[in-house]
């Protein structure tokens, strides 16, 4: 019984679990049969793929509630179907009655469609012309708008066409950017604008290739016409200078004018009222028309343009540096001077006007554009110039020996300063040059005043001046300094003292002085300088130039003691007017000698030194004319008598020391410093004539090519010793006090009188006394003498009677000759 209520309760709960299953199938496929018939078809598999993926056989009992889902359905249509037959049928019937009146209907219609199509015919064709008009229309429309939007696209690069054929290259880069940036990108979309955005880099490239090449050529041109600017800039400035000076007087005679400058380069006065003041009414006009500038000169728009080309096309710096490194190339050969540009100063001229007109247009440039040249890259270009001017100046000057073209030189770099001063460029170094070129200038005079003075000499005749009239008297005083109380009180016509190169000289060296002045204009320095250098230049002219051209005078072969004596006059005199000269330069300068470390002159020294050479030389020529008298001598060594009267040439030497000594009467003697000075020098002139006489008549007896001498020919030298004597005794020369010229002859005397007296006993008794008889006469040379005369004796047998009849004084004379042989070997050693 318990086992039985077991399995009923297994069963039953089988039973329940069937049915809930059952239940639970039957509940899924109701969900899949409403998803199926609410659900698109298409969607209909994944739906029915889950019944296969269920539990298996469980499609079979789908088909199966498929199937009863299916009759249910079948049941309600069959059910709605018989509730509308009777609804259909009468619709089918009432539908055949319409039939025949459809057809009828459908005849009318297809008549009336007929007719219609028939009357439309022309409406329709004329309906499509209207459309195709309207499409064109249509199409025209949209042609003008995009031919709208393309057309400015097209002006502007006809625009750019234009701009270019007429080369305004900055409008036509303009012209591109507004391409570019704004009417391209419009119409992008064209062919047309692809090939101009294509060619516009290509044209940039070619407008800088063309403004490349005006650069340029305008670098070229500028070249050519910095010699023009330059000289117009130097004119310009000279004419300030001029104006500056007229102002300068203006403001010393109470009325003052101040220059006023405008950009275009016009210069207009104002005086104190502020009215603009003018000659007459073209005067104005006329200086505009005058005055030119850098831009007048020379086109500068190629620059202008190149650099906002550049600029434009963002390639400035290569430009800026292209130009720098073209401008610096064209420096150094402007810098570079030709070979013989210190021959003309046209050569100069040009040299100066290139410079100031490569760095005026600098300047211009400088100014002008903004940052294509700086003001460090002009001061570096002037800085480099400014050593190489320099150097060149220095160098070519030195080759100038015209004093006029060192002048010149001189007032083409003062004029080149001012002007390149006026653009604010630092021009020191050049005003200082001029102390050099200065120096050069002053060296040029004196070689031009050297030449002077020798033509000068040349053509002198060094006699005294005669005039014949008081004009001539005063022409002369009012060229030269005279002043002579007894010369003045003579009649005419009468002599001055100094011959005719005194007053050229004089004149001349006025003619230097103001020479040298010229130098010194427009140095901008005080008069204290200016007086020192004419100072120092004068005292070079007379110590170097004029002492030179003195000297090589004096020591001329031709010049005769006739013109020595008057070159000592001329020298007197010149020294005297040297006082005048400062006076002459104080006047100029008015700067007073009083003035501390005022320099003075060294005339005195000069013509001092001029005067005692001329002296010395007067001595020398005539010892040198002695020589020549003495060479004329002829004597017979070996005579036995003499003539009994001196020799023929040494009276001819006589005569012309007398008439010699008689031109030194014409010495200047008056009440001054060198009031004993014709005495001194006729008195050295003579002394110095009688010892060198003395001498060369001493060397002639003691030659050494002379080997005899007989005692005749000492008689015969004896009686031209005593014309010596007796010429030296006749005061040739007055001022000798006693026998002091005739001193000159006291060695020949002492020797003469020894041979002539044969007193050897009293020589060799008193030789070496103080008080001797014979104290000139020297062991050696009465030796020599004494050994010429023995030598003639063994040979001619002069003294062979003497021999026979006096052996004793033969013996003597070797006696004597022994005795001078140990007096000389004594002092010997």
């Amino acid at each position: 019984m318990g086992w039985r209520c077991s399995q009923n309760c297994n069963t039953l709960y089988i039973t329940i679990m069937a049915d809930n299953e059952t239940l639970e199938f039957v509940t899924e496929h109701e969900r899949i049969l409403q998803e199926i018939e609410s659900t698109d078809t298409a969607c209909v598999g994944p739906t029915l793929r889950s019944i296969y993926d269920d539990q298996p056989n469980a499609h079979k009992r789908f088909m199966e509630k498929l199937d009863a889902r299916i009759r249910n359905h079948d049941r309600e249509i069959e059910k709605m179907c018989n509730f509308h037959h009777q609804g259909f049928v009468d619709a089918i019937t009432e539908l055949l009655k319409v039939r025949a009146d459809s057809e009828k209907l459908m005849g009318q219609v297809t008549d009336t469609n007929r007719r219609l199509q028939d009357a439309g015919r022309d409406v329709t064709a004329q309906t499509e012309e209207v459309i195709c008009c309207r499409i064109q229309q249509r199409n025209m429309a949209t042609t003008v708008e995009k031919l709208q939007l393309c057309i400015p696209v097209l002006e502007m690069y006809s625009k750019l066409k234009e701009q270019l054929d007429s080369k305004r290259y900055y409008a036509a880069l303009k012209t591109m950017e507004q391409l570019e940036k704004v009417y391209i990108p419009r119409v992008s979309q064209y062919r047309f604008c692809q090939i101009m955005a294509e060619n516009l880099p290509r044209l940039r490239e070619e407008i800088k290739e063309i403004s490349m090449s005006d650069l340029k050529d305008f670098l070229e041109s500028i070249r050519k016409h910095s010699d023009k600017v330059g000289e117009t800039a130097m004119r310009q400035a000279q004419q300030h200078r001029t104006f500056n000076s007229a102002v300068a007087k203006q403001v010393h005679t109470g009325h003052y004018s101040k220059p006023v400058y405008s950009l275009s380069g016009r210069t207009h006065t104002h005086i104190s009222n502020g009215l603009l003041t003018d000659d007459d009414a073209g005067d104005e006009e006329e200086a505009d028309e005058e005055v030119l500038t850098a831009q007048d000169l020379v086109d500068f728009s190629p620059v202008y343009r190149c650099l906002h080309i550049y600029t434009v096309l963002g390639d400035r710096e290569t430009f800026e540096n292209y130009y720098r490194k073209q401008r610096k190339k064209q420096a150094r050969l402007v810098l570079q001077p030709q070979a013989n540009m210190h021959e003309t100063v046209e050569g100069y001229r040009r040299y100066f006007n290139q410079i100031v007109g490569f760095f005026v247009v600098e300047d211009h440039i400088l100014h002008a554009t903004r940052g294509l040249v700086t003001r460090v890259f002009t001061d570096e270009l002037w800085n480099m110039a400014l050593s190489k001017i320099i150097a060149v100046l220095r160098t070519h000057s030195s080759y100038c020996d015209d004093p006029d073209l060192v002048l010149e030189l001189k007032n083409l770099i003062v004029i080149c300063a001012d002007t390149l001063q006026g653009y604010g460029f630092p021009v020191n170094r050049l005003f200082d040059l001029l102390f050099e070129v200065r120096d050069q200038y002053n060296e040029t005079l004196l070689k031009k005043w050297a030449v002077v003075f020798r033509e000068i000499f040349e053509s002198d005749n060094y006699s005294p001046i005669p005039v014949e009239t008081e004009e001539e008297y005063k022409l002369v005083t009012s060229r030269f300094p005279f002043h002579d109380p007894e010369i003045e009180k003579q009649d005419f016509p009468k002599k001055l003292p100094m011959s005719q190169s005194v007053p050229q000289i004089y004149t001349q060296v006025k003619e230097f002085i103001y020479a040298s002045l010229k130098f010194s204009e427009s140095l901008h320095r005080s008069s204290t300088e200016i007086d020192d250098m004419l100072r120092k230049s004068t005292n070079l002219l007379l110590t170097r130039t004029l002492s030179s051209c003195l000297q090589n005078l004096i020591k001329k072969p031709h010049i005769g003691l006739t013109e020595l004596v008057q070159i000592i006059i001329n020298t007197t005199h010149l020294e005297q007017a040297c006082k005048y000269l400062e006076e002459f330069i104080t006047n100029i300068t008015n700067v007073s000698p009083e003035t501390v470390h005022t320099t003075r002159l060294y005339g005195l020294s000069t013509f001092k030194d001029a005067r005692h050479a001329a002296e010395g030389e007067i001595y020398t020529k005539l010892n040198q004319k002695i020589d020549e008298f003495i060479q004329l001598a002829d004597y017979e060594w070996s005579m036995a008598e003499s003539d009994g009267r001196a020799s023929g040439y040494l009276m001819d030497l006589i005569n012309f020391l007398r008439s010699t000594f008689q031109v030194f009467t014409h010495l200047p003697n008056n009440n001054n410093d060198h009031a004993s000075m014709s005495g001194k020098v006729a008195q050295t002139a003579c002394m110095s004539a009688c010892k060198h006489l003395s001498t060369s008549l001493m060397q002639m007896l003691l030659d050494t090519e002379l080997k005899q001498i007989s005692m005749g020919a000492i008689q015969q030298f004896n009686l031209d010793v005593m014309q010596c004597e007796l010429f030296a005794s006749s005061e040739p020369v007055p001022g000798f006090q006693g026998d002091t010229l005739q001193l000159a002859f006291i060695d020949l005397r002492q020797l003469l009188d020894l041979f002539m007296v044969w007193d050897w006993s009293t020589y060799l008794a008193d030789y070496g006394q103080p008080n001797s008889k014979y104290l000139r006469v020297n062991p050696a040379t009465a030796l020599a003498l004494l050994e010429k005369m023995k030598d003639t004796n063994k040979k001619n047998n002069i003294f062979s009677q003497f021999r026979k009849n006096d052996r004793d004084k033969q013996k003597l004379i070797e006696t004597v000759v022994k005795q001078l042989r140990s007096l000389v070997n004594g002092m010997s050693s």
